[in-house]
């Protein structure tokens, strides 16, 4: 498991660095915004399994020829209290970091979850006394605000899209649907999932740089998603007004509307974590606004099944050389 181990280490270097920096910079994933997200994903966890993996193939390596073998070898050595003198310093020292670190991405995730949870009750608490229901359907309230504000609370069946009286003032008819149809597809979609997960990872991993980028691309490509599913029905004329309308809100929190400031307000960040919509940065606006004004081609169907395939090569990748025998040498 010699070369395997360094492989790995290379290949989670690649993911950690360059490579989400160039798919930062390129333009095709406004073209393509759900294959962009899928390869956003296998990065992520190729990234991560790669990292891992680097550290146990290394350390196991003296006692086995992959992973299974060397877990069930160092599974034998504690259950019966057997020498560790095959494993030298390094290789325990390996096997400790991996430990830790998997231990430590696991801990982000369930701890992100645990916070995202506790601000979405909080805020629904408030919803449920200041926010009435509105005519536009089930699922849809109505805050008390003058600044155009449009987000949405995921929660399973008790999800709700939030609408202040200022955008249902300040929206035609057409310009509303396309508002509502653009959250819903957050909920329908899952977007909160997403943003959970790549949440977790610029937590756990902060000094990563592509943490953030990776953050950054994927509250952009939910955006993108969710404004594909609104031109289905609506123009484009009428999408664009709807972002214009909705981004001179942005500049207050959603939250601001609901009283009792400091209970109710949460960072930008938070927002982010704990709902979809109703906090793009004015990046995000810019490029979803210039999708729309100048739209280009979408990505053609070869392209597409090669960004697929990179996406499923680099999940193969780092688990087939895990469990393969001797598949590196």
């Amino acid at each position: 498991m010699f070369w395997t181990s360094y492989f790995l280490a290379v290949l989670a270097l690649v993911l950690a660095w360059p490579v989400p920096v160039l798919l930062s910079r390129a333009e095709w994933p406004a073209r393509a915004p759900f294959m962009a997200m899928v390869l956003w994903q296998a990065i992520a966890l190729a990234g991560g399994l790669s990292m891992i993996g680097a550290m146990l193939v290394y350390g196991l390596e003296p006692i086995g020829d992959n992973l299974i073998a060397g877990v069930r070898a160092l599974t034998g050595i504690v259950l019966h209290n057997e020498p560790t003198t095959a494993l030298g310093f390094w290789h325990l020292f390996a096997l400790s970091a991996a430990a830790l670190l998997g231990a430590h991405l696991v801990f982000t995730l369930l701890l992100t979850y645990v916070k995202i949870e506790r601000q979405r009750r909080r805020h629904r608490e408030l919803l449920m006394l200041l926010a009435s229901p509105s005519d536009d359907g089930p699922g849809t309230v109505v805050i008390n605000h003058d600044s155009p504000v449009a987000y949405c609370l995921p929660g399973g069946a008790r999800s709700v899209t939030v609408l202040s009286d200022g955008l249902m003032a300040a929206l035609e008819p057409d310009e509303l649907r396309a508002v509502l149809i653009h959250e819903n597809a957050h909920l329908s979609q899952r977007h909160d999932l997403l943003l959970w997960a790549f949440a977790a990872w610029r937590q756990a991993l902060p000094w990563f740089p592509t943490t953030r980028l990776a953050q950054v691309a994927v509250n952009s490509l939910i955006e993108m998603l969710a404004d594909d599913a609104a031109l289905r029905t609506e123009s484009k004329v009428t999408l664009i007004k709807a972002i214009a309308i909705v981004a001179s809100g942005s500049a207050r929190p959603a939250e601001a509307a609901l009283p009792g400031s400091r209970a109710a307000g949460m960072a930008s960040e938070d927002r982010n974590m704990s709902g979809t919509g109703g906090a793009d940065s004015p990046r995000t606006t810019a490029s979803r606004v210039s999708r729309l004004l100048s739209p280009k081609p979408p990505l053609p169907s070869g392209l597409r099944a090669v960004v697929l395939a990179a996406s499923a090569l680099l999940l193969a990748v780092p688990t087939g050389l895990l469990i393969v025998p001797g598949l590196l040498g």
